[in-house]
């Protein structure tokens, strides 16, 4: 056999090449955690509580405001749409800590809605609503353009059809729209869930306290050193990740259906 013919083409070693960069951080964090002194730091399963509990809190927000959101977007073309375009663009490109700042801004002790809220006695600075705010505040644009791409492979025809048969447009978002985008719905769900759990820069400005899995991987890190956070890094991929490796695994296994 020539030489040419064992020559390898440039897209498959540039593949390649961009597999093993992007493993390379996951091997290293394998090699380098110590595993027969595999212990937690003190705190650390607080901060895996609070991330668990509060990023499912922040979810329902996220789906119940993103969804109908999503559907409208994906349904409807208005003159100055790119507008709202443009906002989801900024919601999802402005820094993480340029984002706190401006929650800071707004909802903080001296801001006008944190004012407001403060009177009615809610404090959305290093409390619990606080961390809720800024995983939402973080995940919504994420879930809002996932999710209307789950809206946009609906076929429009079968929404008609029970237009045209007498039903409502609820009921045609329920029962046609809901259901064919649901594989969509639920990536776009994981999404969020991951950005929420993981969410450091805005929470770091706008909820020091309780302290989540990020933060407290910084405090680990400043306080004990490098090796004190790769317990609390391996929880982190053990809980967030699954839910997003299963829903991609199913939406191929439908592709392939």
């Amino acid at each position: 056999m020539s030489a040419t013919r064992l020559r390898l083409p440039l897209p498959f070693l540039a593949s390649v090449l961009a597999l093993v960069l992007l493993a390379l951080p996951f091997v290293g964090l394998l090699l380098a955690t110590d595993w027969q002194h595999f212990g937690f730091a003190r705190g650390d399963g607080a901060a895996v509580a609070v991330s668990l509990v509060y990023s499912l809190l922040a979810l329902l927000p996220i789906i119940a405001l993103g969804t109908p959101l999503a559907w409208w977007l994906a349904r409807h073309r208005l003159r100055g749409q790119w507008l709202i375009d443009a906002l989801l663009l900024l919601a999802l490109l402005t820094p993480p800590l340029a984002l706190g700042l401006l929650l800071a801004t707004i909802y903080g002790p001296y801001g006008p809605a944190g004012q407001l809220l403060q009177r009615a006695g809610l404090l959305l600075t290093n409390s619990a609503p606080a961390f809720v705010l800024a995983q939402f505040y973080a995940a919504l644009p994420y879930y809002v353009i996932a999710a209307r791409a789950a809206f946009e492979g609906v076929p429009r025809e079968l929404e008609q059809i029970a237009l045209t048969l007498g039903q409502s447009p609820w009921y045609s978002f329920v029962h046609v729209s809901l259901p064919l985008a649901r594989l969509g719905l639920a990536a776009a769900v994981a999404l969020a869930w991951v950005r929420a759990m993981g969410e450091f820069g805005t929470v770091l400005i706008v909820a020091y306290y309780p302290r989540g899995i990020p933060v407290k991987l910084w405090v680990n890190l400043q306080n004990l050193g490098l090796h004190a956070v790769y317990p609390l890094l391996w929880v982190f991929f053990l809980t967030a990740l699954p839910l997003p490796l299963i829903l991609g695994l199913a939406a191929r296994r439908r592709q392939l259906l």
